[in-house]
């Protein structure tokens, strides 16, 4: 009889640990198919690269012809099927906030002189996403934005997507990486081929392994900030957009500040080092434009005049007459 009941206790023992395991892989399976809602995009910077017109200025609120930076990358959030918006920012920051609200002095002008084409569109952008901001607090390096946006995230995966740079693909950057993410989960990060092999030591190159059979997919082993040349693993850069666990928020509040600064990459790393798998989704049919300093954001200015159809006639016919 007690051997009986040895049994019968050792069974529901080993019943209660398969009730646990099958219990973790469950919510770890649920945890990454939960929909992607919210996006952090931090604009907390102070655009020093293109003083002295960023004194007064968001250097996110640089025009691209006849829209700022910003609103091509909220754009894309939306597009991606992003619901909710924060905006990290500081004391300098004020005109974005003014951007994507209402404006119902201009409105009203703009009905009243029969602009309405204009007055769509103005309207249009108010009604983009819920946007929230929050002031940036804490020490300089990329992690802290992230960190202050936790009391808004909650306990869901999230985007991270810079303000003052974009990629122009079909279908969106954000979208692509967001199908990955549901097919992967884990952490994701954009990628970009970097065609000049001088140009890797301007980014984070991934040392990378293929996913199967996936051809744009691939497994992040490490990633080698700003490599020479000769040294980069890949010509992969990634940068620019990453998809989050909420747990990331854990591993920032440990990083120790070096040289006063705390990096997004570091924490990055420490969920990989607890088996958090972290995926590259390059790009495909995109265009990485990095309008974060002057050369880049005036090659960006001069394309996108060209795909203007109420300028590029003209503009083109200027450009053709130019001594250079």
């Amino acid at each position: 009889m007690t051997l009986v009941n040895s049994l019968l206790t050792s069974l529901k023992k080993l019943r209660f640990i398969v009730y646990k395991f099958y219990h973790k892989l469950y919510d770890e399976s649920m945890a990454f198919q939960k929909e992607i809602r919210k996006a952090v995009i931090p604009a907390a910077g102070f655009g020093t690269r293109f003083l002295p017109q960023t004194k007064a200025m968001p250097k996110e609120m640089l025009p691209i012809v006849d829209k700022p930076i910003i609103q091509y990358v909220v754009e894309e959030c939306v597009d991606s099927g992003i619901e909710d918006i924060i905006i990290i920012t500081n004391s300098q920051k004020r005109s974005l906030e003014d951007h994507f609200d209402y404006s119902y002095e201009l409105e009203k002008r703009l009905e009243e002189s029969g602009k309405l084409k204009e007055l769509s569109e103005i309207r249009k952008i108010g009604s983009l996403a819920n946007f929230l901001y929050i002031r940036q607090k804490g020490p300089y390096g990329n992690a802290t934005p992230v960190l202050c946006a936790e009391p808004a995230i909650g306990h869901e995966p999230f985007v991270v997507i810079w303000g003052d740079e974009f990629i122009y693909a079909e279908p969106p950057r954000l979208k692509q990486m967001i199908d990955v993410y549901k097919k992967y989960g884990g952490i994701v990060i954009s990628g970009v081929r970097i065609a000049n092999k001088a140009d890797v030591s301007r980014y984070g190159i991934a040392d990378i392994e293929p996913v199967g059979k996936e051809k744009n997919i691939f497994k992040i082993k490490s990633i080698v900030e700003k490599p020479k040349p000769e040294e980069a693993p890949s010509n992969l850069a990634t940068h620019g957009a990453y998809i989050l666990p909420p747990e990331i928020f854990a591993e920032i509040k440990k990083l120790k500040p070096v040289k006063g600064e705390v990096w997004l990459i570091e924490a990055i790393n420490a969920l990989q080092k607890k088996g958090v798998p972290i995926y590259a989704c390059e790009i495909q049919n995109g265009k990485y434009y990095d309008s974060g300093n002057k050369l880049e954001y005036l090659k960006t200015v001069v394309e996108f005049a060209l795909k203007n159809p109420s300028v590029n006639r003209e503009f083109c016919e200027y450009l053709k007459n130019l001594k250079i």
